[in-house]
């Protein structure tokens, strides 16, 4: 039965950063640039922060600055409020950072300069997705690849995939698990793991906790 199986293909996205040339000393630069860069820029600095290995205080790379280098911290929470994946496109994400930049300014209409050295570079990234070689067919092997394979592929399935398959909550794994292995309630538990509270090796790690547990329950004929 398993051989008529349609196998989860573990794939791998490897970003190459360019940088656009573009900098911002202040927060009413930050915002003309914002409005200014293409799509793809946006996309590095919002959709790819986790990619990053940042720490988790901010959700995407205008907020690491406002929060780190203008010492902005309410105007942080702010941009880091902005959830990327319930928006339906990179310009209303533009939009929204245009929005709450808009907002602060108009309360502080003087935004001070950072040290020098702190300034924001605008860059860009061009992804390569191509595949590891590594197929599943059952939740058991798919519990030891995810295990094992490298954090870009867990990016790529699991964060990537919320804006390429637009279904905002809705990733690789879960996808898989529910149309192909028909387990509803697993793929429901692996969509309920909030992308913005973990890291993504945390993320491998509640992945890997949902599936061995209903690999356990299999195993003892219990139903999930």
């Amino acid at each position: 039965m398993e051989n008529n199986i349609e196998p989860f293909e573990f794939k791998q996205c490897v970003s190459i950063v360019k940088s656009t040339g573009r900098y911002a000393s202040n927060l009413s630069e930050l915002r003309k640039l914002i409005s200014r860069v293409g799509d793809e820029s946006i996309f590095h600095h919002v959709y790819q922060y986790f990619l990053k290995g940042h720490m988790l205080e901010y959700t995407n790379d205008f907020a690491h600055w406002a929060g780190e280098h203008l010492e902005e911290r309410a105007l942080a929470e702010r941009l880091s409020s902005i959830d990327p994946y319930t928006l339906k496109s990179v310009s209303e994400v533009r939009k929204e950072l245009i929005r709450e930049i808009d907002d602060f300014l108009s309360h502080f209409p003087e935004p001070r300069d950072v040290a020098p050295g702190g300034e924001f570079y605008f860059n860009e990234t061009v992804s390569l997705v191509f595949p590891v070689g590594v197929k599943t067919r059952n939740l058991a092997e798919f519990l030891v690849a995810i295990g094992h394979i490298d954090a870009g592929s867990i990016y790529y399935h699991f964060y990537d995939s919320r804006v390429r398959l637009g279904e905002g909550v809705v990733d690789d794994f879960s996808r898989w698990i529910e149309h192909t292995l028909y387990r509803k309630k697993v793929a429901d538990k692996i969509r309920a793991i909030d992308p913005f509270m973990h890291s993504i090796e945390s993320i491998r790690e509640h992945i890997k906790e949902i599936v061995e547990e209903c690999v356990r329950a299999d195993m003892e004929g219990v139903e999930d």
